[in-house]
């Protein structure tokens, strides 16, 4: 029996439910779901590592749909008080993919899933063959925090790659931890970014910061202006907007790196 009343503790399931035509099923969302119309009005029960529990539990929800090991406590108190829960942990693009065909699955959406599933690898693609047409692969750092300094989680060094660029930090990629990427930002200025892109998860960037770290100012990066914020409900989301809107934003950015870099040389 498909889930009727759903409560998503996580952006991009809300996102995705939204997408595949049933946010009908929603009635609880936290505070960081997308401003799409069709969750306008849905109690916000919730924010990224802390939910009202009681408001949930008022809902009446068949299911609740949480994200990673950060709302781990919260999936917990809510299956002793005997709610049904999922807890989806993808940090890959094809994971991604998967979770959106599950979501299908669980929502009796999934042939709509099936479809918005093939549309996001043609976006993918699209991009790729976009990418090998530029004059060359520049070297991209991304970071998700500033202190101490993040790199960026896996689907992410894939949209960089698949956009044309190539990660500052590449044996990072199977760390799904933010603890496990933390980097020493004199190995991010030895490395010499050319291109880099700031996500710090809700605050915004300041160039002025990145600028004051040791050797900073002397990277080709910084030579040449190639300093981007992208948000992070653009890109650290990992759903269906991150394929889309993340990948868009960090395509335009790798190219125009390329470009710079190529008339610079």
């Amino acid at each position: 029996m498909p889930a009727r009343r759903i409560v998503c503790l996580s952006a991009e399931s809300a996102e995705t439910l939204a997408l595949l035509g049933r946010a009908g099923l929603i009635v609880g969302v936290t505070a960081y779901a997308p401003r799409l119309p069709e969750l306008a009005g849905k109690p916000r029960v919730s924010g990224f590592s802390s939910a009202k529990i009681d408001r949930i539990l008022a809902l009446e929800p068949d299911l609740v749909i949480a994200y990673s090991d950060v709302q781990a406590d919260l999936a917990a108190s809510l299956v002793r008080a005997g709610r049904n829960v999922l807890v989806t942990t993808q940090r890959t693009i094809d994971q991604i993919l998967d979770t959106v065909e599950l979501l299908g699955r669980i929502s009796d959406a999934a042939a709509e899933a099936r479809a918005l599933s093939a549309d996001l690898q043609e976006g993918l693609e699209a991009v790729r063959r976009q990418a090998a047409r530029l004059p060359l692969r520049p070297r991209v750092w991304f970071e998700e925090w500033m202190d101490p300094l993040i790199a960026g989680i896996g689907w992410v060094d894939e949209l960089i790659e698949i956009a044309g660029g190539r990660t500052l930090f590449p044996e990072m990629r199977g760390r799904w931890r933010a603890q496990d990427r933390t980097v020493d930002p004199e190995d991010v200025a030895r490395r010499d970014p050319e291109l880099i892109l700031a996500s710090w998860c809700g605050r915004r960037m300041r160039v002025e910061t990145i600028l004051s770290r040791p050797g900073w100012a002397e990277t080709t990066a910084a030579r040449l202006g190639l300093i981007r914020e992208i948000r992070s409900d653009r890109i650290l989301q990992p759903g269906p907007a991150a394929l889309r809107e993340g990948l868009r934003l960090i395509a335009d950015a790798v190219a125009e790196a390329a470009r710079s870099i190529s008339i610079a040389n």
